[in-house]
């Protein structure tokens, strides 16, 4: 493909999991011309987790666009105020507003809706029951893969889901979002408001909350079509 000016991505892993998830996606940026990073956080605080992610784009050449799934959705939202943010793209993710935080985003469900299967906190980390991990978190992710997903899970710290945001980054950057229809762990209709909440461009996708390994193609198409709509407001800086 003819290289976009928009070349830079940055993806951004939610909780219970790492970076490592998004190959898939790398695979189809990277052989579409694109430079890739992938933030490997901690997830044990929101702050922790927007100074990795900060770090990263420091580095980046020129404007990135910065990805987020589910809770790495409000690590975006922290984020992305940086200059080297040209957009932000919503995958199954956590969208939220000056004050809010996973945890008041969370608190009061819908009657009716999936709740994920988090077990209670053990000194201070969350993990997901392992046997019910597969049809909450991956419905539309091969067996053994969910399985592996499950059993590799990356503890997640209760005060990361406590971190408040300071200054949407939506609110100033141009914004994509995908809605996954089948997922059990952030109702659609959720991920529908708070979307709409933020004038993203939004698409909808029949995919379980682990798109981005079950359906990379989908994930990374979004992500490309973000890179060529702000290509011309972001010129390369380099």
């Amino acid at each position: 493909m003819e290289l976009s000016a928009m070349k830079n991505v940055v993806l951004v892993h939610g909780g219970f999991v790492d970076g490592s998830g998004w190959e898939g996606v790398y695979r189809i940026l990277k052989n579409d011309g694109y430079n890739v990073s992938i933030v490997q956080n901690p997830t044990i605080s929101l702050e922790d987790d927007v100074a990795v992610t900060k770090r990263t784009l420091a580095a980046q050449d020129s404007p990135a666009i910065l990805v987020g799934h589910s809770y790495g959705g409000v690590v975006i939202t922290e984020a992305g105020t940086h200059p080297n943010v040209a957009g932000l793209v919503y995958v199954s993710a956590f969208a939220p507003d000056q004050g809010e935080s996973v945890n008041s985003l969370i608190a009061n469900p819908p009657p009716g809706v999936p709740v994920p299967p988090i077990l209670p906190p053990q000194e201070g980390f969350l993990f997901l029951d392992k046997a019910k991990f597969p049809a909450s978190f991956a419905g539309d992710v091969d067996k053994e893969k969910a399985a592996f997903m499950a059993d590799s899970q990356v503890p997640w710290g209760v005060g990361a889901l406590g971190g408040k945001i300071s200054k949407p980054a939506w609110k100033s950057k141009p914004s994509w979002y995908l809605v996954t229809t089948e997922d059990r762990m952030i109702p659609p209709d959720a991920q529908r408001f708070m979307s709409k909440r933020a004038g993203a461009k939004v698409t909808e996708v029949k995919a379980s909350h682990s798109v981005y390994v079950s359906q990379p193609g989908a994930v990374a198409g979004l992500i490309e079509q973000a890179a060529k709509s702000v290509k011309a407001e972001m010129p390369l800086t380099n």
